[in-house]
């Protein structure tokens, strides 16, 4: 347990690391962006000017710095109109100077557009009266838009977290795809080699009890001592399993839970109860061996879990196209927070064990047989219910 926590405090600095990252990248990119507007506005500022000033110049004006203020916005796109909204002038919009329909409707089109987005500037004109004398004032008005390049830069960003989080994504997905791969080659080496190391003596100890069996055979000892011997020949056949895919062979599965429930009664205290309901009675397809481990790690972990003390029911039913084993306990309860933890390799809340019954449970009936195992319900103090959902057909 202290190792899946110390996993789990990796994990979370890591993504705070990251979301640090981004949150800076983010805030950089804002900023730059920020200044960019603010030196198109500032390049604005001066078009405008040098447009009023091609407004209002006189024929003898040198306009040569004008125009190429003028004909250096190549970027911005920009509409210059008058008092009566009439277009006077406009660059970098993709339309084309001529006086047709559709240019005259895209033109108008882009001008609502670029009035609804308050981007405007307001430049008085002086015009003096011939007859009157007198200075009446007019103005031109200055709608513009962002450049390319802006919008592109705002937007950037964001592509850019994306492709990191895809990158990161894909990272880490191999990384828990080689763990786990890794995990396996671990999990099926130990448990092969435990099943060849245990062919050996239980051979020798079958040669022993049939030698016993001549020499005694009224002892009502040795039977005791051939069924542990058979039973150390399940285990073996368990082990050697693991890593190959089990053949499942449709298998009426109230024997095969039957015999789990008897062996370990005949093993744990008299204080704690066990008790099965077979509601519907049906053929599934199982490797029962490997099903009877399942069950054997539960019960195991509930007796545990109660400290020799409570009671433990299994209730088979049938739920739509599902055979559901329900495993309830009275034992301490297992925390919501570690209702998925506790089918990872390495969990435990023992203080000995390897962690491993429930994560190759998991594997047993995910892998092997296309089902669910998970944590029902539990509450702490009160007890834990595993459900086991199995397909009716395979």
């Amino acid at each position: 347990m202290v190792w899946t926590d110390k996993v789990r405090q990796l994990k979370i600095i890591f993504i705070g690391v990251a979301i640090l990252i981004v949150a800076t990248s983010l805030f950089v990119s804002h900023q730059l962006v920020e200044d960019l507007k603010g030196e198109e506005r500032s390049r604005m500022e001066v078009w405008a000017e040098a447009m009023r000033s091609l407004t209002v110049a006189e024929d003898n004006t040198d306009l040569n710095l004008v125009l190429t203020v003028i004909n250096g916005n190549n970027s911005i796109p920009v509409i210059v109109t008058d008092e009566e909204n009439h277009v006077l002038s406009h660059r970098n919009l993709g339309i084309s100077a001529t006086d047709s329909k559709d240019s005259l409707q895209k033109l108008h089109r882009t001008l609502v557009e670029l009035q609804q987005t308050g981007k405007q500037m307001k430049m008085p004109l002086e015009v003096s009266s011939a007859e009157e004398v007198v200075a009446e004032q007019s103005h031109i008005y200055i709608y513009y838009d962002e450049s390319l390049i802006l919008h592109r830069l705002a937007w950037f960003p964001y592509i850019q977290l994306g492709v990191v989080s895809l990158f990161l994504l894909v990272a880490l997905l191999a990384l828990l795809s080689t763990k786990r791969a890794e995990q396996n080659r671990v999990w099926v080496g130990l448990t092969k080699e435990t099943a060849h190391q245990l062919g050996t003596p239980i051979s020798s100890l079958m040669a022993w009890i049939a030698v016993l069996k001549e020499n005694y055979p009224h002892d009502s000892l040795i039977e005791d001592m051939e069924n542990d011997v058979q039973r150390l020949e399940r285990i073996t056949e368990r082990f050697s399993k693991i890593g190959s895919q089990p053949e499942l062979k449709f298998t009426e599965i109230a024997p095969v839970i039957n015999h789990v429930i008897d062996y370990l009664k005949r093993r744990v205290s008299n204080r704690v109860e066990i008790s099965v309901d077979f509601q519907d009675k049906v053929l599934l397809p199982l490797s029962a061996p490997l099903f009877e481990w399942v069950i054997e790690v539960i019960c195991k972990n509930a007796v545990d879990a109660m400290a020799g003390t409570g009671n433990i029911a299994l209730t088979c039913h049938t739920i739509d196209k599902s055979y559901v084993i329900d495993i309830r306990d009275t034992g301490k309860g297992i925390p919501r927070k570690h209702f998925s933890s506790v089918f990872k390799a390495g969990f435990t809340t023992k203080q000995r064990g390897w962690g491993l019954g429930l994560s190759l449970s998991k594997r047993i009936i995910q892998d092997y047989h296309h089902g669910k195992i998970y944590v029902l319900e539990s509450a702490v103090g009160k007890g834990t219910t595993f459900r086991i959902e199995l397909p009716m057909k395979s």
